[in-house]
């Protein structure tokens, strides 16, 4: 709990799923989106935003949530779809996608951000909910481990992109290599930076 934020009250609901994205601000690969509910009877301990957290302790987590959940599941959405839909639209259908693929259906979605995806239950946004509630800690953690990992495979392939390091981020290295090699087929032709590379701004 951070001492900028109200502690956070949970609605009454029985089955509470938590959701979180990871991969709005790359320029390649795909969003991720996660949805967790958690165990009351079964707790996890040191659950916080997913960015607070070293590698070694998101990879623990991860496999520990995995276990220890009443149900996880993933959503996403493609390049070829965030081109298609625009950032925003394609995050909350990787969402959408998360919610329904629970094996579990909840009866309410608590969400991190400030903007609610259309789901056939009742939702509410968190601001900073990744810091606040434990659903959403979690959903950041399982979505963040998965998408990382994704531009490990990614890095094997095209190594010279740096994907490893700066997970598909607009830094200097990732410019610089886009400058080089010009975009590969998994980069975000929506994206500013890959537009100019590809000449279709």
């Amino acid at each position: 709990m951070t001492k900028d934020f109200e502690p956070f009250v949970y609605p009454k609901a029985n089955l509470i799923a938590g959701v979180d994205e990871v991969g709005r601000g790359p320029l390649v690969g795909a969003v991720v989106t996660a949805a967790v509910i958690l165990d009351p009877n079964n707790p996890i301990v040191g659950l916080t935003d997913s960015k607070k957290l070293s590698e070694k302790k998101r990879n623990v987590l991860f496999d520990e949530i995995k276990e220890k959940a009443l149900a996880w599941s993933l959503g996403r959405c493609e390049p070829e779809e965030i081109d298609e839909l625009n950032i925003l639209q394609a995050t909350m259908v990787a969402m959408q996608r998360a919610v329904a693929d629970l094996n579990i259906q909840p009866d309410f979605v608590l969400i991190d951000g400030n903007k609610i995806p259309q789901l056939p239950m009742a939702a509410q946004a968190v601001v900073k909910g990744d810091l606040r509630v434990a659903e959403i800690s979690a959903a950041s953690i399982i979505a963040k481990v998965t998408r990382d990992r994704e531009m490990e495979v990614l890095d094997a392939q095209f190594p010279q992109y740096g994907f490893a390091k700066h997970k598909g981020y607009p830094t200097k290295a990732h410019f610089e290599a886009l400058e080089l090699h010009g975009a590969i087929e998994q980069h975000r032709k929506s994206f500013k930076p890959v537009k100019r590379i590809l000449g279709i701004e």
